[in-house]
């Protein structure tokens, strides 16, 4: 990881190796499927395997980028963002990211992209419209951090074969079942196969979102500490989450699926369960930037 002046956080590359070594292994399970559903053609299936895991690791920041209506704008068209993301890039001395705006009331911001050299950072027009300049600030040092630290990366292919792991687990089941009349041997394979496959799923789930409330609360502290001013960050979380009750829930759900990449999480109920959260609890993220601010000295 290029060195930047983001505070660097051990506990987050343990758990990201962690995160990959599980997400590896779930990869190497789903193509023992296939090679089991498919007999004969195991040679296309690896080639198949390599080429996809190549494409999503080259471009699924794109496609998610693309998803959330992420578009690029220059410092003509939105100066004052590009001006934040300046200052904060001189203060990080890190490589300036491409720097987008997405047409969305939901007050929020996300970061995409495989290394610093090709990342982008975004922001919706909600959060630009809500936000103080020393809050946005917070809330893109708060983004950049991930950038630096690379968790946005992992998060993006990890999330990419969880959907992927499910639709074929789930395709595995279904095709084992079919044969089963005809091949029992087989179909015996397929199940024991597919079932491993599911446990290797919700266990590369679970670290998934561990991992991803884990990041959260690192790029605040992150955040806190380069800007130094952790009240500002604090304000800001406040402000964002107390405005999506305020956001019409038909927005919420489309932006719902996002959770994992967002500064805050559209939906966050206290009633969902704490371990399949995306995010920590705001009182957590608020706690932690109060010891912040008190061991920095500032109020």
């Amino acid at each position: 990881m290029a060195q930047t002046r983001f505070a660097p956080d051990r506990g987050l590359t343990s758990r990201m190796v962690t995160t990959m070594f599980f997400i590896g292994l779930l990869y190497v399970v789903i193509v023992g499927v296939l090679v089991v559903l498919l007999k004969g053609a195991w040679v296309v299936i690896l080639l198949f395997a390599g080429a996809l895991f190549v494409a999503q690791f080259w471009f699924s920041d794109r496609i998610a980028a693309f998803s959330m209506g992420a578009r690029e704008v220059t410092p003509e068209q939105a100066p004052e963002l590009h001006a934040a993301v300046d200052r904060l890039c001189a203060l990080a001395d890190m490589p300036k990211p491409r720097v987008a705006i997405a047409e969305s009331d939901v007050p929020n911001a996300f970061a995409t992209g495989r290394n610093q050299k090709n990342s982008m950072v975004c922001a919706t027009t909600g959060l630009l419209r809500r936000l103080e300049p020393e809050e946005l600030e917070g809330v893109l040092a708060h983004e950049l951090s991930h950038v630096a630290h690379r968790d946005v990366a992992v998060m993006t292919i990890a999330s990419f074969l969880g959907v992927l792991a499910g639709l074929i687990t789930r395709s595995a089941l279904w095709s084992g079942v079919g044969r089963s009349n005809r091949d029992n041997n087989a179909a015996a394979a397929v199940l024991i196969v597919t079932a491993v496959s599911a446990v290797v799923y919700a266990i590369s789930f679970l670290l998934t979102r561990l991992l991803s409330r884990y990041r959260e609360l690192s790029a605040d502290r992150a955040a806190a500490l380069l800007t130094g001013r952790p009240s500002a960050l604090a304000s800001a979380l406040t402000k964002v989450t107390g405005q999506m009750a305020r956001i019409p829930t038909r927005d919420l759900r489309k932006a719902e699926p996002f959770n994992a990449f967002f500064f805050a999480p559209a939906f966050n109920k206290e009633s969902v369960n704490k371990l399949l959260s995306s995010h920590p609890t705001l009182e957590q993220r608020l706690d932690q930037l109060g010891r912040i601010s008190a061991q920095l000295g500032r109020p």
